[in-house]
């Protein structure tokens, strides 16, 4: 219950109301002090011209904080100093009011008013004209206007323009923001990219490395251990090799750079060659089974990622699979590139080298980048056994053809 009846916080006029204010209220008592009056006294001459004065003055406190109140209450304060010798003071103020009412009010307030003031003033003009037929009426008119369409239509165009700045402000942060929000994207999938490059070019001579060296330390032959250290110094070389191309596509060496070649599906031959070498001692043979037609060109991503599959099928074959051909087949059709790489499936003797899952992911953002099929897991093959199939299609567009 207690929470019902939670007092209001005060809320502070702002420095520049009450500098209004405090001006408005000297002026007026000024003028009154000098006899200086709009009118002469009607009903209520003498000082209860003071009594509008000290009301508009207090109202100009709350001009931004209660601007409809302050308008209403103002009105009938202007309304009694028509009944009094009158102040400039006063209206003076109450125009103030007026123009706050429009900028600090509501949006339905700020559509209202000016319209309403509008309509006070042709019909004030029109009825005193049509009830004294004199000319000398029309200053009523001239006169409602000033004190009340002039202020109102005024604040209408000072609130349209804040509006227009704060939706451009608006606007510009949002711009802003859409810009950060890209740049993380971009950045983000930049990043990936680069992990992918990164993976498939190091983790197949690093994990014949792994099974060599593994080998080397488990079997106490000279020969066996001579052979594994001559495959380990090739993997070597040939890593840091890419690694240092990596490198050099990621530093910004200017215009003298040479351009770095990517790799093509006519180095399969040697990536087969290469997994022949490193899986000799783990009973692993390597076949290709290439029916495309080397004539027509392909284009460079789907190749890229065509040479990748191939590659981390290969890697994870020489890590996973058990002794036993592996075959990569290539098709080619008018609409897709079609990449099937099968090894026997079952647990294999000797040395493993650990996987972590990251080259299987790498290879099915590939496929998807190009809008493609991708396909991987345990499936039977001809001859009744288990074998391990990686089959990927890679939608080859007739534009990039004839570009």
């Amino acid at each position: 219950m207690i929470a019902f009846f939670r007092p209001l916080r005060p809320v502070r006029p702002h420095r520049d109301d009450i500098a209004i204010a405090v001006l408005g209220l000297l002026g007026g008592l000024a003028l009154w002090a000098l006899g200086l009056h709009t009118q002469g006294g009607m009903l209520f001459p003498g000082p209860w011209v003071l009594v509008p004065l000290v009301v508009v003055a207090g109202l100009e406190l709350l001009r931004r904080s209660m601007p409809s109140p302050a308008l209403l209450v103002g009105t009938v304060a202007l309304v009694a100093d028509l009944f009094t010798t009158g102040s400039v003071a006063t209206v003076l103020m109450f125009t103030d009011l007026m123009y706050a009412a429009v900028v600090y009010g509501t949006p339905a307030a700020a559509r209202r008013i000016p319209w309403t003031t509008g309509l006070i003033t042709v019909a004030m003009t029109i009825g005193f004209f049509g009830w004294l037929q004199k000319p000398e009426s029309l200053l009523i008119g001239v006169a409602t206007g000033v004190v009340g369409f002039l202020p109102a239509i005024t604040g209408s165009a000072v609130r349209g323009h804040r509006d227009a700045a704060e939706t451009a402000r608006l606007r510009a942060e949002q711009t802003a923001l859409l810009a950060e929000m890209d740049r993380v994207q971009a950045v983000t999938a930049e990043r990936a990219r680069m992990a992918r490059e990164l993976h498939d070019m190091v983790a197949n001579h690093l994990s014949a490395i792994a099974i060599h060296a593994t080998a080397a330390l488990s079997l106490d032959d000279e020969r066996t251990t001579r052979d594994a250290l001559g495959v380990i110094r090739t993997n070597s070389v040939e890593g840091l090799a890419e690694m240092r191309r990596l490198i050099g596509l990621l530093r910004d060496a200017g215009d003298e750079a040479e351009p770095s070649a990517a790799p093509t599906l006519a180095a399969v031959d040697s990536l087969l060659e290469q997994a022949g070498t490193n899986g000799a001692s783990s009973g692993l043979s390597f076949t290709l089974d290439d029916r495309r037609d080397t004539a027509a060109p392909l284009p460079a991503p789907v190749e890229l990622a065509a040479y990748r599959i191939v590659q981390e099928s290969l890697t994870n074959a020489l890590k996973h699979a058990a002794p036993g051909a592996v075959t990569v087949a290539l098709a080619r059709s008018r609409r897709a590139l079609t990449v099937r790489v099968d090894s026997p499936f079952g647990d294999r003797p000797g040395p493993r080298a650990p996987g972590s899952g990251s080259g299987m992911v790498g290879m099915r953002e590939r496929v998807e980048l190009l809008h493609g099929a991708f396909e991987a897991g345990a499936v039977t093959g001809d001859d009744g056994g288990k074998i391990w199939r990686v089959r990927a299609e890679l939608p080859v567009d007739e534009a990039w053809e004839t570009a």
